[in-house]
C-alpha cells in the first residue's frame, strides 16, 4: 500500500500527455490530462522503495527488463516527457544521489569496451545499417536511408577537416573502420585506427584486405593511452570520449594534442551534455560500463588546458535521436531473432536503452556535437568561411 501511495505522489507530475498506470494493488490512476491515454504502465508487482530511493534508475530499468513493469504505449514517448515535466521524478535531486563508481584504468576500459562492443558482430548487423556504423548519423535530406545518412556523417566529418591527398589521419576508437577506411579510398590519406574491441579490430583487418588497402591503413588493437607513433596530420574521434571518464578526460584531450602535428586538425564528435556532465547507473551496470556524458564547459575546458584552440562547434542533437529511432526500430524487426539467441530479458534491456536514449536526445538532455580543434590558433590552414564543408 505504501509502495503505491509512493509512486502515485513521485509519478503525479511526471508526464504532459495521458498516461493511465495500473499499481500493483489493482488500482489504477491516470496522469497527464484527461482523454484516452496514449500509453499504460503496468505494475505487476510491488517495487521495494528502499531500492528506488537508493538507486531510482538500476531500480526502475530492472523491474522493465523483469517483467515488474510492462508498458504498452512508446517508452520513448514517456520518458521524454518525463524529463520534460516540471515536478518529475526525473528531474528530482532527491533521486539523483546515486553516481556510481567508475575505474578507468586501462584492464577496466579494455574489459569495458569489450562488454559492450564484443557482443557479436552477427548481433550488430542486424539492425545497424551495412556500413555497421555505430553513432549518430546525419541527415542531409529526410528521406535519407539510414546508410545514405551515416555516410553523409562520414563524409561531413572528413570534409571538415579539409583533408589533402597524401597527408595522415588517426582514428581514435575507430569502430567498425567506416571513417578511416573512407579517408583512405576517397580521400587518399594514410590512416590509422586504433580500437579496444576484438570483434571490431578483426572486422577492420579483413576490410582493410578486401579493399586492398594494405600499406595505405592500419588498424591498432591497443589503448590510446599507450600509441607509439609520429604525429599525424589530421584526427578523428567519434563516439569516443563518452568512454574516457570524468578524471581521464585531461589527458585524452592532451593525447589528441601531442598526436597532432603542429597546425593539425582534429574533428571531435562525442556525446555532451549542455547542462554539465552524468553518468546513468543502469546504463553503466547494464549497457555501458565506465560511460560518462561530459558537460559542455567541461569539455571546452578540457580542450583550452589542453593548448587546442575551437574553430568550429555544431549540434547534432535531432540526428542522433532520429538515428536512434532508426536502430529501435531495426531492433524491433528482429526481436524474435534476438530473444531467441540472447533471451527476452535481454531483448527488453536493449530496447530499453535504445528508446530511453532517444527520449534523452528528443528532450535535449543530452547532445551530440562535433568539435573542430586546431593545434595552433583557431581555423589556422582552414578556409576562412565554412562553404568548405559542404
Amino acid at each position: 500500500m505504501l509502495d503505491s501511495m509512493l509512486f502515485k505522489t513521485i509519478l503525479k507530475h511526471s508526464f504532459d500527455f495521458p498516461v493511465k498506470v495500473n499499481y500493483a494493488d489493482g488500482s489504477s490512476k491516470q496522469y497527464g490530462g484527461d482523454g484516452t491515454p496514449e500509453a499504460v504502465i503496468t505494475f505487476r508487482d510491488n517495487i521495494s522503495v528502499k531500492e528506488l530511493i537508493k538507486n531510482p534508475s538500476v531500480c526502475l530499468g530492472e523491474a522493465y527488463m523483469d517483467g515488474i513493469i510492462d508498458i504498452q504505449g512508446s517508452i520513448q514517448k514517456i520518458i521524454a516527457s518525463a524529463y520534460r515535466s516540471e515536478g518529475s521524478f526525473l528531474r528530482s535531486a532527491k533521486l539523483k544521489k546515486y553516481h556510481p563508481h567508475q575505474d578507468h584504468s586501462e584492464n577496466k576500459n579494455k574489459a569495458d569496451i569489450q562488454s559492450h562492443y564484443d557482443i557479436g558482430n552477427d548481433f550488430y548487423k542486424l539492425w545497424l545499417d551495412s556500413t555497421m556504423t555505430y553513432s549518430c548519423a546525419y541527415f542531409e535530406n529526410p528521406d535519407d536511408t539510414l546508410e545514405q545518412a551515416q555516410m553523409n556523417k562520414v563524409h561531413h566529418i572528413l570534409k571538415k577537416l579539409d583533408p589533402q591527398p597524401g597527408k595522415t589521419m588517426l582514428d581514435i576508437g575507430c569502430g567498425w573502420g567506416t571513417l578511416m577506411l573512407t579517408a583512405a579510398k576517397e580521400y587518399n590519406l594514410k590512416v590509422t585506427g586504433i580500437t579496444l574491441s576484438k570483434e571490431q579490430y578483426n572486422y577492420v583487418n579483413q576490410q582493410i584486405k578486401e579493399l586492398g588497402l594494405e600499406g595505405q591503413a592500419e588498424v591498432i588493437l591497443e589503448d590510446y593511452r599507450e600509441l607509439k607513433h609520429e604525429p599525424f596530420d589530421y584526427i578523428t574521434s567519434v563516439g569516443m570520449f563518452e568512454h574516457v571518464g570524468h578524471d581521464e578526460l585531461p589527458r585524452y584531450f592532451k593525447i589528441i594534442n601531442k598526436y597532432l602535428k603542429n597546425d593539425g586538425i582534429a574533428l571531435i564528435h562525442g556525446i555532451t551534455r549542455q547542462q554539465g556532465g552524468a553518468s546513468n547507473a543502469w546504463l553503466d551496470k547494464y549497457i555501458f560500463p565506465g560511460g560518462y556524458i561530459p558537460g559542455l564547459v567541461e569539455n571546452m575546458t578540457n580542450i583550452v588546458e589542453a593548448e587546442l584552440q575551437l574553430s568550429d562547434l555544431e549540434s547534432l542533437r535531432r540526428h542522433y535521436q532520429k538515428t536512434l529511432e532508426i536502430w529501435d526500430k531495426n531492433f524491433n524487426a528482429h526481436r524474435e531473432k534476438i530473444v531467441a539467441k540472447m533471451g527476452e530479458r535481454f531483448a527488453r534491456m536493449w530496447d530499453l536503452y535504445l528508446q530511453a536514449c532517444a527520449a534523452s536526445f528528443e528532450s535535449g538532455n543530452i547532445d551530440v556535437m562535433q568539435f573542430q580543434l586546431t593545434k595552433g590558433p583557431s581555423g589556422i590552414n582552414m578556409p576562412m568561411t565554412r562553404e568548405y564543408m559542404n
